[in-house]
């Protein structure tokens, strides 16, 4: 066999070896995993199940296959190692396809033995034959017996065929207990118009979640891709942070646009952080940290940082300033942990431990500066403060490693190794 044989039966290659482009033995084949299509496509193989030595098992997706031969498979590039989840509207051909009972379309009930796949183009493969043994019962009891082996087409057996409804419903489903970096690692892996229909589905705010997880260039093709009016919704449900990076790489008109339709209070936060260049505390901050006034209690304070929506980051201090509490605030006066909030008495007023010795950043301060002051003071979210000390922003530290990482670091991840992660 080789990667251009016109099919391979996977039964065949279940438990060959898996050399690596050094030639060290990986693991062995344990599984090929499928993704089940819309109805009249065959179904696409994803990649392989290949158990380590520690019986672990990982996954290596099928554009790493550079060979197949009779004895061994070759596969190329870095081997991931975490552990093999199986993905909604995924199968695996041994465990779930071998020795199942399906009807024909012509009615008669068979028990798949084996099944094919075939190369379609550069490293893409899937689905080709179905190899069948055929089931009757005979006898008063009904008993099962097998007759003869037949290979038919794949799209013969419509149980390998789901409705696009049905994937689509049980995806969205799946979709609301989901994280957002799993989310937008879901959309990544999509073909685009099932990506479309997908995102149709979805509510403004699980979008906006997902957006910020996406890759840069994926983000602004999902955004342009929607209506107007939505696109508008979307970005204010994002963070003011995110939303400001994405619009900035929108063309002009279409950025314009978008700000107009956007509510006046959310367009004005990202016009604000708009004006300061992409590495720097400024550009890097939220505008809506917790800020309380001095005469806030702890129980008040405790109340805010207990909002859902803030991230863990953000919800680890407050930030104590004079009226007006919005940004760009009053005088700033310093900040308070939240770990010393759950130390104290809830009646007791906030002022009462400000810890104003840390210097703040200012919106100028340029990476290094920003990643040094976090490192010096072990925080996980920073003030930032004007000319004229005025609290304008926070940056935490998840925005900060978003910018200190390689601009295509989440095209990687998700890639990355095309699909070889925890998936699941």
């Amino acid at each position: 066999m080789s990667v251009s044989s016109s099919a391979v039966f996977i039964s065949r290659i279940q438990g060959l070896p898996v050399l690596d482009a050094s030639g060290d033995q990986v693991g062995r084949v344990r599984d090929v995993v499928i993704q089940l299509r819309t109805q009249g496509r065959a179904p696409r193989v994803k990649g392989l199940v290949v158990e380590l030595f520690a019986r672990r098992r990982i996954f290596v997706p099928m554009p790493r296959v550079r060979a197949i031969d009779a004895t061994q498979i070759a596969i190329e590039g870095q081997v991931d190692t975490r552990r093999f989840g199986k993905r909604d509207a995924e199968t695996l051909v041994v465990d779930e396809l071998f020795d199942r009972t399906v009807n024909r379309r012509d009615a008669r009930r068979a028990a798949i033995y084996d099944v094919s796949m075939r190369p379609t183009r550069a490293r893409e493969w899937e689905v080709d034959d179905v190899a069948l043994r055929e089931v009757t019962t005979t006898g008063r009891f009904g008993i099962a017996k097998r007759g003869a082996t037949t290979i038919v087409d794949w799209s013969e057996i419509p149980n390998l065929v789901l409705n696009a409804a049905q994937v689509n419903d049980n995806m969205i489903a799946r979709m609301v207990d989901m994280k957002p970096a799993d989310m937008a690692r879901e959309l990544h892996d999509m073909a685009p118009e099932r990506r479309a229909e997908i995102v149709e589905q979805l509510d403004d705010e699980q979008l906006a979640d997902a957006l910020e997880e996406l890759p840069e260039d994926e983000q602004v093709e999902l955004l342009t891709a929607l209506d107007t009016e939505r696109a508008a919704d979307v970005l204010e449900e994002m963070n003011p942070d995110d939303a400001a990076d994405l619009i900035k790489e929108l063309p002009t008109e279409m950025a314009e646009d978008l700000l107009q339709r956007m509510e006046p209070e959310d367009a004005a936060d990202v016009r604000e952080l708009m004006i300061y260049a992409d590495l720097t505390a400024g550009g890097m901050m939220t505008p809506e940290p917790v800020i309380l006034a001095p005469d806030a209690t702890v129980a008040e304070a405790l109340a805010k940082v207990r909002d859902e929506e803030l991230t863990p980051a953000l919800a680890s201090m407050v930030f104590i300033c004079r009226p007006p509490l919005d940004t760009p605030s009053g005088r700033f006066l310093g900040l308070v942990h939240t770990q010393r909030l759950l130390r104290e008495p809830p009646s007791l007023m906030v002022s009462g431990m400000v810890d104003d010795g840390l210097e703040p950043l200012r919106p100028h301060s340029d990476l290094a500066e920003v990643s040094r002051y976090f490192a010096t003071y072990n925080l996980v979210a920073a003030p930032v403060v004007n000319d004229e000390n005025q609290l304008v922003g926070a940056v935490a530290v998840d925005d900060l490693l978003d910018h200190m990482l390689p601009e295509d670091w989440r095209g990687d991840q998700m890639d990355g190794e095309d699909e070889a992660v925890t998936r699941g």
